[in-house]
């Protein structure tokens, strides 16, 4: 019987407008440090962006999630943060903030395929 992994997630979430405290979820990040794994996913529907501000400038928005990426897989130009290890990448990129990329808190679970379970949860809550 494969072996059974504590993971924690969290969902990206796009603030187009903070103060109006509206989002859009964007991506997941899934940390299970027991298997020693961290991995993010996402994507920008810029038709629905636009939706909640015509303005925006969805070429920002793709420049921090790729910086988010960098730093969630430890690419050595992801910076200083990248260079730490995987919980404290998770917990960095998982840590509260007022700004137009947010994650929710982190959630539990227990998977026996870390992967399917990052696509499983990517299809429900972003898609």
């Amino acid at each position: 019987m494969p072996e059974n992994h504590l993971y924690e997630y969290a969902v990206i979430r796009i603030v187009p407008k903070v103060e109006r405290e509206e989002f859009v979820n964007v991506g997941v990040i899934l940390f299970s440090k027991q298997a020693n794994f961290i991995k993010m996913r996402y994507t920008i529907d810029e038709d629905r962006l636009k939706i909640f501000s015509p303005e925006l400038n969805i070429d920002d928005f793709r420049e921090h999630m790729e910086a988010f990426g960098k730093v969630c897989s430890g690419d050595k130009d992801g910076g200083t943060i990248a260079a730490l290890d995987i919980p404290e990448r998770f917990r960095w990129l998982t840590a509260m903030r007022s700004s137009c990329i947010q994650t929710s808190r982190p959630h539990v679970g227990l998977s026996s395929d870390l992967e399917k379970t990052m696509e499983k949860l990517f299809d429900e809550l972003v898609l």
